[in-house]
């Protein structure tokens, strides 16, 4: 688990993965969740990198705000994040701490050389979480937008 002033982040376990799915109404993201836990069941000892994190208020309620999650450690060191908070939380930099916290956990982990995120052009708070969080540009259009890049140093 990762604690922040506000938040604990922590992975879901298959378990509980299957619970989300089982509930999830969005079919583009039921078929992304889908797809995490395929990559966890097939990569048990990178399971971390598929799995889904949600991010829990620490404040006693037990709120779930949001969640994020990574796909996958490649071979050149590259891991993607993806993210995702519940509007009634949004603007209240939970996901800047959150995004901060995940990066400096991932980038101290065994391979990380990169992160990158992908947002949409028009998503002006999404690309400012990447970039309170060290992301910059990286001048490349992904399939969903923007792509911004983190280099370890």
């Amino acid at each position: 688990m990762i604690k922040t002033e506000r938040l604990n982040i922590f992975p879901l376990s298959d378990e509980k993965m299957r619970n989300v799915i089982d509930n999830e109404s969005n079919k583009a993201l039921k078929a992304a969740y889908l797809e995490m836990l395929q990559g966890c069941l097939e990569n048990p000892d990178q399971r971390i990198w598929y799995a889904l994190w949600v991010l829990q208020l620490n404040d006693g309620s037990g709120n779930i705000v949001g969640s994020l999650s990574f796909k996958g450690l490649n071979d050149n060191g590259m891991l993607e994040i993806g993210y995702g908070i519940n509007p009634k939380y949004e603007g209240k930099g939970l996901m800047t701490e959150a995004v901060s916290a995940i990066v400096r956990w991932a980038s101290e982990q065994p391979g990380v050389l990169l992160i990158e995120a992908e947002t949409e052009p028009d998503n002006i708070a999404s690309q400012r979480v990447l970039e309170k969080a060290g992301f910059i540009s990286s001048g490349v259009i992904g399939a969903e937008g923007s792509r911004f890049i983190w280099k370890k140093e």
